[in-house]
């Protein structure tokens, strides 16, 4: 079959989709970018195509919305929509983040919740693919208003949640604070104390090197990759988007395998230290936004370097490109930006940040290309960790936990190369993550049937 027919099959594979899931275009985005890999593979194993596995997958199992009434300080009555996206419990109780961010709507929850099935499957653990979170925005907030939130929105989702059904984790704006008003009010009402969420604190039920997890597993792919080439990260020079938990823990790992990270962002710009952040300064970094929750800009007045407005840090030369901030942060002439200046090696850390054009100038150009369901799964997979210790109420200590993380990351690297060898012996990974992820939940889903 050629690629043209091909090209017309994902094309009406999609225009199902757009018709039954209208202006939800970053659930879109993902789907069409999972198809264009999965659909000839379907083509070729028809036992897929027979059981509608991909239209299965593409259709959530459930999906929850719900009204979060809370009290402001002020003691008036704000209003905001809850939401939990349960995707697919073909390979195990469903798991993925929760996100509270202005931004959230259905398509954003729904292509988070698709990417996490694939995800999670990679990681090698018995982990269904789900999604949640609401319109609400922490930042601003008091401690007393945040807990207010998460009060109430946990008194409607913990009846569709449990160790065994769904385990919801943190995502962009919910971290340790907001995953212990959740968990507090859940024990309250169940009157039980189990492994429902996880990014717990580790002294009641949380694993070591859960937030690092994320960033630090989007590292050893990085590194597994250049592996492919003989080389690490040894001397290179490294961006670095985003200064939450992801960026923060890339950095540091990235320093610790001898790179240096040259640029840190958020919302209202990025800094340039070519100088390189070093522990000092990332110790810095993670005192301002976790603590102070201060702006990015601090950081160039208080080292004296660079802070571009309004910008994104893709124009600075680097070796390697670590997105790790939110969706669609790379876009074509971004990426054209990274090539041309040199940047071989791209790693998600974030979810889906590269747009569609951008991934296709990394292809093209034969960057080490990892995306974000294989490269930034380590948050998930030490999750899936967490849940082991929770269910056997033993924990592990730190070196363990990463010891572990490293290997899941080497397997889903592995995977990546069984499914996605080009004819040239160079690698796609966006067809072997999309492949190796697929193969395992449509397998399982074939055998439990089609109810």
């Amino acid at each position: 079959m050629t690629k043209n027919i091909y090209d017309q099959k994902v094309e009406e594979f999609m225009a199902k989709i757009k018709a039954k899931n209208p202006g939800e275009q970053e659930f879109h985005q993902a789907v069409h970018e999972v198809a264009e890999s999965l659909i000839p593979f379907i083509e070729e194993n028809p036992q897929y195509k027979e059981a509608k596995v991909l239209e299965r997958i593409a259709e959530p199992e459930r999906i929850i919305i719900f009204r979060v009434p809370w009290q402001d300080d002020k003691g008036n009555i704000q209003v905001n929509r809850g939401f939990r996206i349960e995707m697919n419990s073909a390979i195990g109780p469903y798991k993925g983040g929760l996100r509270f961010h202005p931004t959230v709507n259905l398509g954003i929850l729904k292509f988070l919740a698709f990417e996490q099935v694939f995800k999670n499957s990679l990681t090698t653990l018995p982990l269904g693919g789900g999604k949640g979170g609401s319109d609400f925005d922490p930042k601003g907030k008091s401690d007393n208003e945040v807990m207010h939130f998460c009060q109430s929105f946990m008194t409607e989702l913990y009846r569709h949640i449990g160790p065994n059904t769904d385990v919801p984790a943190g995502d962009i704006g919910v971290g340790g604070r907001e995953i212990g008003y959740l968990f507090g009010q859940y024990k309250r009402l169940k009157n039980e104390f189990t492994g429902v969420l996880t990014g717990k604190a580790p002294n009641w039920g949380g694993s070591l090197i859960r937030p690092e997890a994320t960033g630090y597993g989007a590292t050893y792919m990085a590194e597994e990759m250049m592996k492919t080439k003989g080389d690490s990260f040894k001397g290179k020079t490294v961006a670095v988007s985003g200064s939450g938990n992801v960026a923060q823990f890339a950095t540091q790992k990235v320093t610790e395998l001898g790179g240096k990270v040259v640029t840190l962002s958020d919302s209202s710009g990025f800094i340039y230290d070519p100088n390189g952040i070093d522990k000092e300064k990332l110790d810095y970094v993670m005192y301002l936004k976790n603590i102070k929750r201060g702006r990015i800009k601090e950081y160039a007045e208080k080292y004296g370097v660079e802070y571009i407005e309004g910008e994104r840090p893709w124009s600075v030369n680097c070796d390697v490109a670590l997105p790790s901030a939110t969706q669609n942060e790379i876009n074509e002439e971004e990426a054209k930006t990274l090539v041309g200046n040199g940047c071989f090696v791209v790693s998600e850390g974030a979810n889906m940040p590269c747009t569609p054009e951008a991934m296709h100038i990394f292809q093209e150009n034969r960057v080490l290309y990892g995306p974000g369901k294989a490269a930034n799964a380590g948050g998930v997979a030490v999750s899936g960790l967490e849940m082991t210790q929770n269910s056997m109420r033993l924990p592990w200590n730190r070196n363990e936990v990463d010891e572990r993380l490293h290997r899941i990351m080497k397997s889903i690297h592995e995977t990546c190369v069984k499914f996605g060898k080009r004819d040239d012996g160079t690698i796609d990974y966006v067809k072997g993550s999309n492949i190796g992820g697929f193969v395992k939940v449509a397998d399982s889903m074939i055998a439990q049937g089609t109810v």
